[in-house]
């Protein structure tokens, strides 16, 4: 009809009205959805807590680091991780992450297949996964006390092997309050950690994949070696590399533990900052924590990696 409208669509059935235009006329509003606005004020107490706990204590010891006499900003705090001591407690350090963190990966690694190999429902795997919850956490000055205890200079296990046996366990001396000591400690409740951290990826092996490996002719050995072992390995690494910043960035259980010295840097740090013989070593000290800082910024750094190949196959 010759009297239509010319706002109205053509023949071809088209809309001549732009895209996105308000069909009732009114002109669009620019709004935030309510959807993403309570998105974003129920994770401000997540950001809040980051910024407190993690954001500001790093700012201050990355500025304490290069702080000097003043107010002046210097270079001297980070040359003395240079000196022997601080070196000598930097390695010290990584031995023992390194040692507990494999110690920790193989034994934790054993016992989640054999967690594995039980009823997903059972009793044993619920046990087993609660008390590794708890071991996970338990630390600091409360199992330093029950290693002190137990096998302590005059622990009810030292005093029934040498009164009842005639064993002396520290007969190549006091090895429980030196690295071979804070060694055994700290794998207590790295094995528990590797525990819950790689069970979830041995629940990803799929039964389906041995069942077809066996029916092509393929062993068991075959199986771990070039099935579940390639899977697992990406998994097993960044677990170990958990462990081993778990470990490094330890503090209570040794400082309780370990009366004299500080072998660890942990432990220096704390003598740094609160030494009564050698004072204005504040700023070494945040140094030292710089120092920790970088490392276990790597080691995170390196698992995220590991558990992006991971998630491929995981999920």
């Amino acid at each position: 009809m010759s009297g239509g409208d010319p706002a109205g669509p053509d023949p071809a059935g088209r809309d001549p009205r732009p895209a996105g235009a308000d069909p009732g006329g009114t002109a669009p509003r620019a709004r935030v959805p309510l959807r993403r606005l309570r998105a974003l004020i129920g994770a401000v107490p997540f950001f809040a807590f980051i910024a407190v706990f993690l954001l500001v204590p790093t700012l201050v010891v990355a500025v304490g680091a290069f702080g000097g006499a003043g107010g002046t900003v210097t270079l001297a705090n980070l040359t003395s991780l240079g000196d022997g001591y601080v070196r000598d407690a930097f390695v010290r350090s990584i031995v023992l992450s390194a040692s507990t963190a494999l110690l920790g990966a193989v034994l934790g690694a054993l016992l989640a297949y054999a967690l594995v190999t039980a009823r997903p429902d059972g009793l044993l795997r619920r046990v087993v996964s609660s008390a590794c919850g708890v071991l996970a956490q338990f630390g600091g000055v409360t199992l330093a006390f029950a290693f002190i205890a137990t096998i302590g200079l005059s622990g009810f296990v030292t005093t029934f092997l040498r009164d009842q046996l005639g064993v002396d366990i520290y007969s190549s001396g006091v090895w429980l309050f030196e690295l071979p000591g804070l060694v055994l400690v700290y794998t207590y409740f790295q094995i528990p950690l590797m525990v819950i951290v790689f069970l979830p990826a041995l629940d990803g092996i799929r039964p389906q994949w041995r069942e077809a490996t066996a029916s092509l002719g393929g062993s068991t050995w075959y199986y771990w070696t070039r099935v579940a072992a390639p899977l697992l390995a990406p998994a097993f690494l960044g677990a170990t590399l958990l462990l081993f910043a778990n470990a490094f960035s330890a503090y209570a259980t040794a400082a309780a533990l370990v009366s004299q010295g500080a072998p660890i840097v942990p432990l220096q740090i704390s003598n740094a900052l609160t030494s009564e013989v050698i004072l204005g070593r504040e700023n070494v000290g945040k140094a030292m924590a710089l120092g920790m800082v970088v490392v276990v910024a790597v080691v995170m750094w390196l698992y995220a990696l590991l558990q992006k190949r991971t998630s491929r196959w995981l999920g």
